[in-house]
């Protein structure tokens, strides 16, 4: 039988692998076409595709989704699967390629795209955010191949695109047009969320949903207002009386951290240009983070019943956009792969992990509404998308010790 702490521990020996290929990604900026400036994803999934095709993969193929915007025409997703004794169950390991642009560069203190290494920490863009769980996910196999280990069920890694702009070219299509590679027993660990102490395994999330307000009154001089209507001012009490959604949801769950539904005024755009004109359009936006127990229909009734009496007392035209309205559906907390990962984070980190539930959306919610039981987890310095952003060679080695673990344990 396999000494699988044994075999974990073989991950210790790979941080020259880490370093090579966190240098070698990085030196391929693989920022969304959509930006200006943004290649997309296809030099960084080339290289990758030589690390994958060098290594002892029984199958490696590239799910493509069209996107005229990109220089190939194309965003690539790839999997890579290493078979298991049974090989109608696979467990996935699905991590992201794109990256955010670096931002300011005088900020950072290194070239952003090209890695430096100093002690535990590669620094460069996109090194935590998602290449260090993209690497965890490689030492696994890399682990097994070396020792010619085969696990109990099917390896793989599912390389997305698109990740960081909504999963439009990644997930959403891999699902949708080649949802067939999954199998109805497969579960999955995506690695692009985590803390610093490394005990969050995250099987939920908030249904989220942003509304754009356009609120239309009539424009005027300042010192004039009887011959206007302020939008503005409409607004600013659509904004207060908005606050009446902490009331009406007011339910609480301990699995999530910030226990209830969250409703945030954010963006404000710009309504005049000068001081003495009366604006006679305002728009503003709400960031609505809901808890499971209630629908996002629930939360619009309320929010247009709001916005019907804002319009009836001060006279004018209110409409509400949706932005962004996503649900997702729970993991459940009993699944085999929460039970393992929550169990193999407290073995590796010596830590006391809790199962819960976030705020803030993640790719997972695309695999948990198409069935699939998903656990996010990393540990993470929690450094991505600032300048100076910088990776842990020991968190990446931890989380593959994870990952393997909990392969090698699931039945």
């Amino acid at each position: 039988m396999t000494d699988v702490k044994k075999l974990a521990k073989k991950i210790d020996e790979y941080r020259d692998f880490i370093i090579d290929v966190q240098t070698q990604m990085t030196a391929c900026p693989a920022i969304t076409p959509h930006e200006k400036g943004g290649l997309g994803e296809s030099a960084k999934a080339e290289y990758l595709l030589k690390v994958l095709k060098a290594m002892k993969f029984d199958e490696i193929k590239v799910l493509e989704a069209k996107d005229p915007a990109s220089p190939t025409g194309v965003r690539p997703n790839i999997v890579a699967k290493y078979y298991g004794e049974n090989r109608k169950k696979t467990l996935w390991v699905m991590a992201h390629m794109d990256v955010v642009p670096p931002g300011d560069l005088s900020m950072w203190k290194t070239d952003p795209f090209k890695v430096v290494v100093k002690g535990d920490k590669i620094y460069g863009r996109g090194t935590e955010d998602n290449q260090q769980g993209l690497v965890s996910g490689l030492l696994v196999a890399k682990a097994l191949m070396d020792q010619g280990v085969r696990p109990p069920v099917n390896y793989a890694l599912l390389l997305n695109a698109d990740e960081e702009v909504g999963s439009d070219y990644g997930i959403i299509t891999v699902l949708k047009k080649y949802g067939k590679i999954f199998g109805k027993e497969d579960s999955f660990i995506v690695p692009d969320g985590g803390n610093a102490k490394g005990d969050m395994v995250e099987i939920a999330e908030k249904n989220m949903m942003w509304l754009k307000f356009t609120v239309l009154g009539k424009q005027t001089h300042a010192s004039t207002p009887q011959n206007g209507n302020n939008a503005f001012v409409a607004a600013s009490h659509l904004v207060v009386a908005l606050r009446d959604l902490y009331k009406q949801f007011n339910k609480k769950d301990r699995l999530f951290d910030v226990p209830y539904s969250v409703f945030e005024p954010t963006k404000h755009e710009a309504n005049v240009p000068n001081v003495n004109t009366i604006p006679g359009s305002d728009v503003f936006y709400l960031d609505c983070r809901v808890l499971p127990c209630y629908t996002n229909k629930q939360v619009l009734d309320a929010v247009l019943k709001i916005a019907k009496a804002v319009e009836k007392k001060f006279k004018v035209k209110i409409t509400v956009k949706e932005v962004i309205n996503d649900s997702s559906k729970p993991t459940d907390k009993n699944a085999a792969i929460v039970k393992l990962v929550t169990k193999y984070v407290k073995e590796v980190y010596r830590n006391n992990p809790k199962v819960q539930g976030v705020g803030g959306g993640t790719v997972a919610a695309y695999l948990r509404n198409a069935g699939f039981p998903a656990v996010v987890f990393s540990k993470l310095d929690e450094t991505m998308h600032q300048p100076n952003e910088y990776c842990s060679i020991k968190n990446t080695m931890g989380d593959g010790k994870v990952f393997l673990l909990s392969l090698m344990n699931l039945k």
